[in-house]
């Protein structure tokens, strides 16, 4: 069965970050504290999955070792929208609150970045991409973070420190990003940085979520 996914970053004044935090900060700390998601990520860590072309038998390997594709299936559990988040922003447990409508439609354009894929997860190529040191430099948990203006701007070095490349670093991660961008479209390898540093400019704070649309 298909689905669509979201991923998206915007940049608000502190009050609408105060507003937002009851409903979604208890989500992302459930989330991160869910049974076994610890688990996935520590394994990740302890072994980055292989090139992305050789997962599910693709490549010249002629075929994906059972083991091989119980990591890959942990880490794409680990990268999806979390449950408890996805259900909040996409208007399940709260009516009253859907992040399209009350966060992103209308938001100017300097202030926000959202990817959205058919049948793919956003955070799931930038991480692969990126590899577990980077990621795990990013606050909050797999792409989901709620931020104050302070907390945004004292979190930008390690923000840079984890998407900022040299030109063989950005060689390599765009090798490993399997997500297809039309024309004009932002990559998840430049957007999370560029509204990061013009939140930090503006002295906003950011709210990153991931989720389903459909």
């Amino acid at each position: 069965m298909g689905f669509t996914s979201a991923w998206g970053i915007s940049a608000h004044p502190d009050p609408v970050i105060a507003r937002l935090a009851p409903r979604l900060l208890p989500a992302i700390e459930a989330d991160r504290e869910a049974p076994g998601a610890r688990a996935r990520w520590d394994a990740w860590r302890r072994a980055p999955l292989p090139d992305h072309r050789t997962w599910y038998g693709g490549g010249t390997g002629g075929g994906t070792a059972t083991a091989d594709r119980e990591a890959i299936e942990s880490f794409r559990y680990l990268t999806a929208p979390g449950t408890r988040v996805d259900e909040l922003c996409a208007g399940v447990r709260d009516p009253d609150f859907y992040v399209v409508d009350d966060l992103w439609d209308g938001q100017d354009l300097d202030h926000i970045f959202v990817s959205v894929h058919a049948k793919d997860y956003a955070v799931t190529s930038l991480f692969h991409a990126v590899g577990p040191a980077r990621a795990a430099l990013l606050p909050g948990w797999c792409g989901n973070f709620l931020l104050t203006a302070d907390e945004t701007r004292r979190a930008l070095p390690r923000v840079e420190a984890a998407l900022a490349f040299r030109p063989a670093e950005r060689a390599a991660a765009e090798d490993k990003d399997w997500l297809y961008y039309a024309a004009g479209e932002e990559s998840v390898l430049d957007g999370p940085l560029r509204v990061w540093r013009a939140a930090v400019r503006d002295g906003l704070g950011l709210c990153g979520v991931a989720l389903h649309l459909g």
